[in-house]
């Protein structure tokens, strides 16, 4: 399936929410992101969602 995460249904850090919007600007794709984040790609977009941030999907 897919990588596992620890970090299931962890609220989101101000400093989590601030590097999703630099990545989000700076035309990341979703998967990069939830890398970076260490957190799943439907949470990332979730968040992003929430945010009104559009996020590169490749898929």
């Amino acid at each position: 399936m897919g990588e596992k995460f620890e970090r299931h249904k962890q609220a989101w850090t101000s400093d989590e929410v601030q590097k999703l919007h630099t990545l989000a600007k700076k035309g990341m794709p979703l998967r990069a992101i939830a890398k970076a984040l260490t957190r799943s790609e439907e949470s990332v977009k979730a968040r992003a969602k929430e945010d009104k941030l559009g996020i590169v999907s490749l898929r």
